[in-house]
């Protein structure tokens, strides 16, 4: 029997005065974060720092309303601040206040969306979501596809299902005999290698295509191609990015598509970070050809700006999917007869999957089509402007033109012309700058050298805090130089 105080505290937690506490803090937050007003990082944020949560395990409750303090005092204070207009880091979203909204409800319904019966509402809107965006890139009515946690999970989906196509027997006997190879941009996400280790090709079956301005050579191609042939290795895939994840830039998919077509090999778009370019008349064109592809990852949870997470993977044939995994399971799913299921859990990795479809569908219906197309262009331009008031700089130089809303650029210290030492010195800037809390911006290494790189995933951010950002970071930059040796 539930004791009587625990029965009352469930109770109590299912009224509208508990859940006003955290609609009243997340309030907070936006309203704290969403002018620029507090610092974006209050504290340097590594977990091994953080005393205030060494604790032994609670064995009794407390007040809902400690909690949520705590919450506020502990958790919220010291974290990262994406909705903050000077966030610039990874490309995670500041996320549209209403699909955040929306959280409650699926985590209220908690309905798993393997399975059609036990979620009817979420299954079919996660199928008009899906349908929405096969319709945008270009597929037919034979299209579908499935919500993924991420872009990581969708391409590793992908890459199983064209396995299953070049190997039928594989998820039953293995990999027999060489494995298939998998091909690629110099420059791609490291979810193709990981999933080739994971699908047993191993890494070493991963062959990249030579570069051109970051993106790859579609020129180079057929040689690639060509060579593997002469080597007797059979080629699984083509993986061609839509946004690539250091520079944001875009593969010629078009000219990808038509080699791959005229070859007969499965075409594969990582657009995790750029299809949302779908969206937007001036930026749809960097996609062009995308219909050509048999498989495309597409992250919501990054240009259309919903909450973590919610990725998407789409398929030309919907039968693709079904194809990558053969297990059959009675006691769950239905319609395993050579009839279509209508349980999603036969075209996905996961069992225990959420209603995301249901934030998603949401962030459509609050802003449209129109609305999701014009912040994605407020982005990229954002990145543009960046661009711009950097060649009005000598202390800064662009790595790149930007093709999206991302952008890589290098500080040049005065009277340092040492390599290495300048490499060093943008790195401690960036770690410098992003203690100081006046922004937050990430780095990588582009051509052997280290770069600052910025990433805009807020609408609240506007010219201003660009040049705040480049002001921000001579600031500090000159603190750097002027330190003693």
């Amino acid at each position: 029997m539930l004791p009587d105080a625990l029965r009352a505290a469930v109770d109590a937690d299912r009224t509208r005065d508990a859940g006003s506490h955290f609609v009243d803090l997340v309030a907070r937050y936006f309203a704290e974060t969403g002018y620029g007003e507090s610092a974006v990082s209050p504290t340097a944020g590594h977990p091994e720092r953080r005393p205030e949560f060494d604790e032994p395990m609670p064995t009794d409750g407390r007040p809902l309303t400690d909690i949520v303090r705590r919450i506020e005092a502990e958790f919220l204070a010291s974290a990262n601040r994406l909705s903050h207009p000077m966030y610039m880091g990874h490309q995670v979203a500041a996320p549209i206040p209403a699909a955040v909204w929306t959280e409650v409800v699926i985590a209220a319904l908690n309905n798993s969306i393997a399975v059609s019966e036990m979620s009817p509402t979420g299954t079919a809107i996660e199928e008009r979501v899906i349908r929405w965006m096969c319709d945008l890139a270009g597929y037919g009515a034979h299209s579908g596809g499935t919500l993924t946690s991420g872009g990581l999970e969708a391409t590793h989906t992908a890459l199983l299902a064209a396995r299953a196509a070049i190997e039928p027997e594989s998820w039953r006997r293995g990999i027999v005999g060489t494995p298939p190879v998998i091909v690629c941009g110099e420059h791609a996400h490291y979810a193709i290698a990981r999933a080739a280790g994971e699908l047993g090709l191993g890494t070493d079956s991963v062959r990249t295509v030579p570069s051109a301005d970051w993106r790859m050579d579609a020129s180079a191609l057929p040689a690639t191609l060509d060579a593997l042939r002469a080597e007797g290795r059979r080629v699984m895939a083509v993986v061609a990015t839509a946004g690539y994840t250091a520079t944001g830039g875009f593969d010629d998919i078009e000219a990808i598509g038509a080699v791959c077509e005229a070859r007969g090999l499965w075409l594969h778009v990582d657009g995790a970070h750029g299809a949302s370019a779908l969206f937007s008349p001036a930026h749809a064109a960097r996609v062009r050809g995308i219909a050509r592809a048999r498989t495309i990852a597409w992250d919501p949870h990054k240009m259309m700006l919903v909450p973590l997470a919610a990725g998407a993977l789409l398929a030309r044939d919907e039968r693709d999917l079904s194809a990558a995994f053969e297990q059959q399971a009675p006691y769950l799913f239905h319609g395993m007869d050579g009839t279509r299921s209508p349980d999603q859990g036969t075209r996905s990795f996961m069992c225990s999957r959420r209603a995301d479809a249901l934030k998603v569908w949401v962030a459509l219906q609050r802003h449209g089509s129109v609305g999701l197309g014009e912040m994605y262009a407020h982005l990229c331009g954002l990145a543009t402007t960046l661009h711009a008031l950097i060649a009005q700089r000598a202390d800064f130089v662009a790595l790149h033109v930007p093709e999206s809303n991302i952008l890589c650029f290098r500080w040049l210290p005065p009277d340092v012309d040492d390599e290495p030492t300048v490499d060093w010195l943008n790195l401690q800037l960036r770690e410098r700058y992003n203690a100081s809390g006046r922004g937050w911006i990430t780095t990588t290494v582009l051509g052997g050298r280290r770069v600052l790189r910025v990433t805009l995933m807020n609408v609240r951010t506007q010219d201003q805090h660009l040049s705040a950002l480049l002001e921000g970071l001579a600031a500090v930059g000159a603190g750097l130089i002027d330190e003693p040796a």
